[in-house]
Order: structure tokens, then C-alpha cells, then sequence
């Protein structure tokens, strides 16, 4: 896939449960792309009382006016089923992205293949340390940026 020219889509997705069978999706960002540019946002999360662990709903209580917040833990997958239509999504994490993510015939990849790295704990990390990017919550703002700068590169190394 040509990240520079192709339609594709980011997908970060945090559930409760590493299995999918035994949690569901708390939420779900995603980002559809033409090439580098922005076509649209999705940013959906359940709400707050569906949540059972604590530490959870702590960890994705930030930027609340930035998600659209459903009451059932069905409705993220269906509706993300119908926005990503077949495009190819590339992934985080493997195990359990693809565990959650298994109903959906779409081409998946890990993203860091794209950018020559290997996935791992500290990956964030290593990231804004190779792109001098800003910490964000948002996991698939700082892999978009990492993807411009990519292209960027390459770019210049063409010219």
C-alpha cells in the first residue's frame, strides 16, 4: 500500500478486556485518509456507566467533547463497520485489535511497518522521539504526523 496516494485508515481501539469475547470496545479513534490528507474523523466511545474498571474509565476520560458517546456496547463496532466500509486499516497492536476487529473483511496491517518500527511497549515513545512529536492523548493524531513526515522524507529524497 502506498500511504502518499492510497485511501486507508488509522485505528487505535481500547477495550475493556484484551479478549474480545470477555470486553468490548470502550472506544474506538480512527482516522480516514486520501494519501496524507484528512478525509474524516471517527471518535466514538461508550459511555461512562458501561465501564465497569475504574482505572479504565480514568484513562479515557480526556477530551470528552471530542468523542460521540453511545449507551450500548454494540453500536461502536457497527457503526465503525459501516464508516470504514473496505477500506485497508492499519493497526496498533495486533492480538487484540485483530481479536475485536475479526467480523471486518478489511485488509489490516500494523502501521509501524510503514514507518520502520517495530511495535513494542514503548513504541509512543520511540515515535515522538523519531518524529520530535508533541505527547497526545490521540494515538492516531501522532501516527498520521509520523506518516506526513514519512512522506515528507521521501519526497525530499526524490527531488
Amino acid at each position: 500500500m502506498n500511504l502518499q496516494k492510497d485511501d486507508y485508515i488509522i485505528v487505535e481501539i481500547i477495550p475493556t478486556n484484551s479478549q474480545a469475547d470477555k470486553g468490548f470496545i470502550a472506544q474506538l479513534s480512527a482516522l480516514k485518509l486520501n494519501g496524507i490528507k484528512l478525509v474524516e474523523r471517527f471518535d466514538y466511545r461508550v459511555d461512562d456507566k458501561l465501564i465497569e474498571n475504574a482505572d479504565l474509565r480514568d484513562l479515557i476520560k480526556y477530551d470528552k467533547k471530542a468523542f460521540t458517546y453511545v449507551d450500548n456496547q454494540y453500536f461502536i463496532i457497527e457503526k465503525f463497520k459501516k464508516w470504514a466500509k473496505n477500506l485497508p486499516l492499519l493497526i496498533i497492536e495486533e492480538s487484540y485489535t485483530l481479536d475485536y476487529l475479526k467480523d471486518l473483511k478489511n485488509q489490516k496491517e500494523l502501521v509501524f511497518n510503514y514507518l520502520d518500527m517495530e511495535y513494542g511497549l514503548d513504541v509512543f515513545d520511540r515515535l515522538r522521539k523519531k518524529y520530535s512529536l508533541e505527547p497526545s492523548n490521540h494515538l492516531v493524531d501522532l501516527l498520521y504526523e509520523a506518516i506526513i513526515y514519512e512522506g515528507n522524507n521521501k519526497r525530499e529524497k526524490s527531488e
